[in-house]
């Protein structure tokens, strides 16, 4: 008769018993993974975004400081890096984050008029800026949002920049943003002399080698030839910024708090669950189920509610997606498609909390006697 007994039919009779605190737990879990799918799932497209500037433009190398209190280095190391032979060309950069009106804010670049990265920029309306001049150019993005044109005046930090152009970006992050020259936003910057990073573009690959054999060779040159500095590949580096850095962990940790909220609900229910069916947890032991059976039992029903929040979390956080993606701020640096990667991690997550959570009132169905549990009340 023990053998009749299955452990699905179990788990599902007592989830359906109790219909409103199994929808609930899945609610709770639910937010919590939703909260994941989104959060993740956006500041994974904004490191997509990094990595497109890096790769529209042709930049091979960003050359940083090594240390980790000191993110800028002396303008001066551009003229060592371009005497490199495997070097085609270098370009010092600096980036920031500033306001341009009490409800505007926007990256803010500045390049040399000569940098090599114009290249992979579409000048709708009027031309390059100067260097030494107060100059900008402005993403299209940014530019429809705060109405300028070629000819008009934008105010930064309290100096007056004309508009010369109108660009459209390979990536949002420079299609929203402001371009202009390296000295004037050293001075807003009170950076004169230093600049962020220095974007390097290598010569075409020598015979005989691979394209990973040779940027590696080039890493190796340079970070030898500049003790100090750096030498990181493109591709790293856009996941290696602090503005990707900071997207992430604050994805991370407002993920966690819920995930740990959702993990605490389904511990509730599942405590509450062995408690109530004491007696039928006794009946079960007395008809040859051991401990572990028990156990097992548990933690496949906590399992069952993590899956299921998982399921709906992932719905609830395509949603969010979609919303983000309709937004005209973020329509272009959001996508709603749902990588196979943050798929898997959050069915993982799900499946893990589940098991973590049911694990101590697992622990405490499989050391109830038969005898005991017959006489609870």
């Amino acid at each position: 008769m023990a053998r009749s007994l299955s452990f699905t039919g179990f788990v599902l009779k007592n989830l359906r018993r109790r219909r409103l605190r199994t929808l609930l737990t899945l609610a709770g879990i639910g937010t919590a993974v939703g909260a994941f799918v989104g959060l993740v799932g956006f500041s994974s497209a904004f490191e997509q975004q990094w990595a497109r500037i890096y790769s529209s433009s042709g930049t091979d190398i960003a050359v940083i400081q090594g240390t980790f209190l000191n993110t800028s280095m002396d303008e001066s190391t551009t003229a060592k890096l371009s005497d490199m032979p495997e070097v085609a060309q270098a370009s010092p950069t600096i980036f920031n984050l500033m306001d341009l009106t009490p409800d505007v804010n926007a990256l803010v670049y500045g390049w040399k008029g000569d940098a090599f990265q114009f290249a992979s920029l579409q000048i709708l309306a009027g031309r390059r800026f100067r260097d030494g001049r107060a100059e900008v150019m402005l993403g299209d993005m940014l530019a429809r949002g705060l109405k300028k044109a070629p000819g008009d005046i934008l105010e930064l930090q309290g100096t007056s920049f004309t508009v010369t152009a109108i660009y459209h970006g390979a990536s949002t992050l420079e299609a929203d943003a402001v371009i202009m020259p390296l000295d004037q936003l050293q001075q807003l910057s009170s950076l004169q002399g230093k600049v962020s990073t220095i974007d390097v573009r290598l010569r075409p690959v020598p015979r005989g080698e691979t394209p990973e054999e040779y940027l590696k060779h080039a890493q190796a040159e340079i970070e030898t030839a500049l003790p100090g500095m750096r030498a990181v590949p493109a591709a790293e580096r856009a996941s290696d910024n602090q503005f990707v850095k900071l997207a992430h962990a604050s994805a991370w940790g407002t993920s966690s708090m819920a995930l740990l909220i959702g993990i605490l609900g389904i511990a509730n229910t599942m405590a509450m669950s062995v408690f109530e069916r004491t007696r039928e947890i006794g009946i079960l032991r007395a008809l040859g189920w051991n401990r572990w059976q028990v156990l097992a039992h548990i933690e496949i029903e906590a399992v069952t509610l993590g899956l299921g929040g998982g399921c709906l979390g992932i719905a609830l956080g395509w949603c969010a997606l979609r919303v983000l993606a309709a937004l005209p701020r973020t329509a272009s640096l959001v996508s709603a498609s749902l990588h196979w990667q943050l798929l898997t991690e959050a069915i993982g997550i799900a499946v893990s909390a589940g098991l973590i959570a049911g694990a101590l009132p697992a622990w405490r169905a499989g050391q109830l006697s038969p005898v005991d549990a017959l006489r609870h009340d």
